[in-house]
């Protein structure tokens, strides 16, 4: 393929703040440097193959969405132009063009802000059980990608490890304290409607997405990466129908593949075919263009 993908950055003169599963963080002091790298993960295990310029999409998209939302909470980015980072950086530019962003270091506060406008994944899992979502309790008889009446946040717990594990409100509450926690509820719901309407008018429909604070100068800050297609599920507009899983601007392709082979889900992971990885990376690629018009 043309586009060798990014797995891994080795800036041995940065301290390395951390390793994700997909983005490498350095420590910058007040400052870190995040780089959304090709790697992907599934079922928690990170692959063996890239996706080509997924990570150039993830930051694409974030940047594209804190500016959009930058009315409604402050965040954390600062800039994602090389020539606006510090000396020491620049010589790493072919590993950070397109691909990093320069942010305010924060106290990220324990705890996942998950908002849905749609009833899907592990929300309609836990519906089918229970009729409620993290303890909010919905209609009678929706159907798998139904619309809900009112946009929904169901919170879960960061977890160092293994699987967020979904809970009530009420959790939170405790947690990080009950204003808090009100807080991050509004400014997650208030980003996700915002993002959404704007979405709809692009041909996207975002049907959850997962959200990010942190605290700097007692004051609450959006951080981490926004909107993007690895924490939120896009549906193609003209494709929905209610009543069952949906296709997705997303990794969709490699799980259904994963699915159809003998794997246990622990690593190591095994190789894509390259028609998989390619279509996936068409996928992140086309979810950049539809909602900032833009191109890699």
């Amino acid at each position: 393929m043309k586009n060798e993908p990014l797995l891994k950055t080795e800036f041995k003169d940065l301290k390395l703040f951390r390793r994700g599963k997909v983005r490498d963080v350095y420590d910058l002091g007040d400052k870190l440097l995040i780089i959304s790298t090709d790697r992907i993960s599934c079922f928690d295990v990170v692959l063996p193959d890239g996706i080509p310029n997924k990570g150039k999409v993830l930051t694409g998209l974030s940047c594209f969405w804190f500016d959009l939302i930058k009315d409604i909470v402050p965040h954390h980015f600062i800039s994602a132009d090389v020539d606006d980072y510090p000396q020491e950086l620049k010589k790493y530019r072919r590993d950070l063009d397109g691909r990093s962003m320069l942010v305010i270091k924060s106290k990220p506060l324990p705890v996942e802000c998950i908002v849905r406008g749609y009833i899907s994944g592990s929300g309609w899992k836990e519906y089918k059980e229970k009729q409620s979502v993290c303890g909010v309790k919905l209609p009678v008889g929706l159907k798998e990608s139904d619309k809900l009446p009112e946009v929904i946040f169901t919170p879960s717990t960061k977890a160092e490890v293994g699987h967020d594990i979904n809970v009530a409100k009420e959790f939170i509450d405790k947690e990080i304290g009950r204003d808090l926690s009100d807080a991050v509820a509004k400014l997650s719901i208030a980003i996700y409607r915002k993002a959404s309407d704007y979405a709809l008018t692009k041909g996207i429909i975002i049907a959850d997405t997962k959200f990010e604070f942190g605290m700097h100068n007692g004051k609450i800050m959006l951080i981490d990466e926004v909107l993007t297609p690895d924490s939120s599920r896009f549906w193609p507009k003209d494709e929905y129908r209610t009543g069952g899983a949906q296709p997705s601007f997303d990794k969709q392709f490699v799980r259904d593949y994963l699915e159809t082979l003998d794997w246990d889900k622990t690593p190591p992971a095994p190789e894509l075919p390259e028609k998989i990885v390619k279509k996936t990376s068409e996928k992140y690629l086309q979810a950049l263009r539809m909602i900032t018009g833009k191109s890699i």
